[in-house]
């Protein structure tokens, strides 16, 4: 029989073939009769898509079908691609791999998010997961899936959940900049072979996923950088004397990455050697940013705030926010506005400084001393 009941959970599923394609899945049903009614809207289902795929070429798009082809045409590529893999993978999990693209409704998502802002916070007890990182992996995610499977694999959705409703509102973005007593204490407690990496990081203003360079990224005789950043878009970065100084402290340590560190200790599971240099990846160079922080005592400053430590120390030096525009790779200057508070003391200076000037430009042209004083005892000429 197609419709059967699993004795060890008592839960209704379906198993048969059409077409030459094998059909199965759980069925939410409390009796034989009503899984027996949907196994048989999931046949007729089955045959409008077969009917579907003779005529156009294209398979029925299970959320597992997009997500493994998601994974090997752009996911694995990715800088975070343990990141991304773990969040598709949820993603199936959650919503089940059977589950077809044009039949997610807004609802689905709804339902989705909640499920997922219901999650404890990893490493934060009590915690729950933030709406950004509910954003981030879960309703971005999704709609990744839908815009590549729109785009590029030409199917199409009349009723794709509209994204906008579903994305939790965030914190106002901060800007933390570091400061001097904490810069000493950082470079005071840094790991010599991490150090370049950091400092590069603070002199560029690249974000932590553009710092996993290769030399073939690194263009000295034009003295540039360009290298994936946010959103699969291209980044660049002047190769300034400074720059340039790093890049030949690290040479020769490494012949495909440009900075790497040196294994404390011989491990099999990690597959290193004691001594031996490897690349300072994503994950490893977080891992390692945050004990360095812990060990020098800067509290809330993350590896993402040095980027914002160089632009507020870029736009306080030049006053110039449309080249902390082009510095930190924005594409919109609204992006970059948010560093426009360092200018609050600039601004005050250039107010008095403007005020100062206009009350001199409509001062008298005359000084008092131009004009003989008046004698209260002698009768004016226009006095009656």
């Amino acid at each position: 029989m197609s419709v059967y009941r699993r004795p060890e959970t008592g839960q209704w599923r379906y198993d048969f073939w059409q077409g030459g394609q094998r059909f199965s899945g759980s069925l939410e049903a409390k009796s034989k009769k009503e899984a027996e009614a949907k196994e048989l809207r999931i046949r007729s289902q089955a045959q409008i898509d077969q009917e579907e795929q003779r005529k156009t070429g294209k398979i029925v798009l299970t959320l597992d079908a997009a997500a493994r082809r998601y994974w090997d045409e752009k996911g694995q590529h990715h800088t975070d691609d343990a990141k991304t893999f773990t969040d598709l993978e949820r993603l199936v999990a959650h919503m089940g791999p059977n589950r077809r693209l044009d039949e997610i409704t807004d609802d689905d998502v709804v339902q989705l998010v909640a499920w997922r802002r219901a999650q404890p916070a990893k490493g934060k007890k009590g915690k729950l997961v933030a709406p950004a990182t509910v954003n981030r992996s879960t309703t971005e995610v999704l709609k990744k899936l839908f815009t590549r499977a729109r785009v590029v694999w030409r199917y199409s959705f009349p009723n794709e959940p509209r994204w906008n409703e579903h994305m939790l509102k965030e914190p106002e973005a901060r800007v933390r900049e570091l400061k001097q007593d904490e810069e000493k204490k950082l470079e005071d407690a840094m790991r010599s072979d991490y150090a370049p990496w950091v400092r590069f990081t603070l002199l560029t203003g690249l974000r932590r996923a553009e710092t996993v360079l290769r030399w073939s990224e690194v263009d000295r005789d034009a003295k540039v950088i360009v290298t994936m950043g946010k959103g699969d878009r291209k980044v660049t970065a002047p190769i300034t004397p400074a720059v340039e100084a790093i890049l030949a402290s690290v040479e020769g340590q490494h012949e495909e990455f440009v900075f790497t560190y040196a294994a404390k200790r011989t491990s099999q599971r990690a597959g290193t050697i004691r001594g031996t240099r490897y690349p300072i990846t994503y994950e490893g160079g977080k891992t390692e940013w945050q004990r360095l922080v812990k060990r020098a005592g800067v509290k809330d400053f993350r590896f993402h705030d040095l980027r914002h430590t160089t632009a507020t120390r870029l736009l306080r030096e030049t006053g110039n926010l449309m080249l902390v525009k082009e510095a930190l790779n924005h594409r919109d200057v609204t992006t970059t506005a948010r560093y426009a508070h360092v200018h609050k003391v600039e601004v005050a200076a250039a107010l008095q400084k403007v005020a100062e000037t206009h009350a001199h430009k409509t001062a008298p042209t005359t000084s008092p001393g131009d004009c003989p004083p008046i004698d209260p005892a002698k009768p004016s000429k226009t006095g009656t």
